[in-house]
């Protein structure tokens, strides 16, 4: 595996940990696309750092648990004109 993809999927990691951000902001932050984030911190972060991806997956799981909650609370201050 290419080491730079490794390095990235590490800062990726690294991110999201400490900012407990979403795969969005990720691939704002770093640049990247969504799928990039996803395939990075899915499939190459397990084999390269198992520790990084549970921590990881922690905040993924709840990202995507509140994703309805988030999605709604847009809406309502698209729509108040907030």
């Amino acid at each position: 595996m290419n080491t730079d993809m490794e390095d990235r999927a590490r800062r990726l990691a690294e991110y999201v940990i400490e900012n407990k951000g979403t795969v969005r902001a990720a691939a704002r932050q770093f640049g990247i696309s969504k799928s990039t984030v996803h395939k990075d911190l899915q499939e190459r972060l397990p084999a390269h750092n198992p520790t990084l991806y549970r921590q990881v997956r922690v905040i993924l799981d709840e990202n995507k648990a509140e994703r309805h909650i988030r999605g709604g609370l847009a809406t309502r201050k698209k729509y108040k004109g907030i």
